[in-house]
């Protein structure tokens, strides 16, 4: 099962590189790696991207925190394209779960990314509100549980078999850390593994034997004890 790229990145001139690429079969953002990429208007940035990334699935996250103002702010967001994802946060920054919206955007044919997502108790309680017919994806955060010494496993393989039978719903490893999490995405058959760039760039390295591992490593090692001068 081919599981699909996507770059989790905000910055213009690396998704224009990055939307030429096979490889890389979409994009995430959200408001952090906006700000990172020096955005000043959310809008402008967004369609600015979106006049390069025209076809390749993209998700742009809403960022108010009450439901009324994140309906407003989805269906603003949707309007952008057709290849366009409205990024939702699984809770409220009190801790609300968005389930009401949710529903409404799903049901309305919104495509949806549920963001956030720590546990099996919330992949169910958002397939619960998602249309079945309306494309969705629920990010589930692995880095960022493995980071506080959780095991994303078990929770991946809850939420996978749980969506597998419907092929609108697609389960994505987000907060990726390292090249061998995309072996692991793919031995659970995850839809979607999002990664930023560096990682994405190690792929191209996969199949390497360990005995060319080795002496590029040794041969890294001796380049740059030449380049210090160091003696004993």
């Amino acid at each position: 099962m081919k599981i699909k790229i996507f770059c989790d990145i905000a910055d213009f001139k690396t998704i224009k590189f990055y939307n030429n690429k096979s490889l890389v079969d979409g994009f995430t953002t959200n408001p952090s790696l906006m700000r990172l990429a020096g955005a000043k208007n959310y809008k402008d940035y967004s369609l600015k991207i979106l006049k390069i990334c025209k076809k390749k699935p993209i998700s742009f996250e809403v960022f108010a925190d009450n439901f009324n103002d994140m309906l407003d702010q989805a269906y603003e967001i949707n309007s952008w394209g057709k290849n366009v994802y409205v990024k939702i946060p699984v809770v409220n920054s009190k801790g609300i779960f968005t389930g009401k919206v949710i529903k409404e955007l799903s049901n309305k044919g919104i495509k949806l990314n549920i963001t956030a997502v720590y546990t099996f108790d919330q992949t169910k309680k958002i397939y619960k509100n998602l249309n079945k017919k309306t494309k969705s994806i629920i990010s589930i955060f692995a880095g960022r549980m493995g980071d506080k010494g959780k095991d994303p496993i078990p929770i991946f393989k809850k939420s996978i078999y749980l969506t597998k039978k419907n092929k609108n719903i697609e389960i994505l490893w987000a907060s990726t850390r390292e090249a061998y999490n995309y072996t692991q995405a793919k031995q659970l058959n995850c839809d979607i593994i999002t990664m930023p760039p560096k990682v994405i760039n190690q792929i191209d390295n996969f199949g390497k034997s360990f005995k060319s591992m080795t002496i590029d490593t040794v041969k890294s090692f001796l380049s740059d004890s030449k380049k210090s001068k160091f003696s004993l």
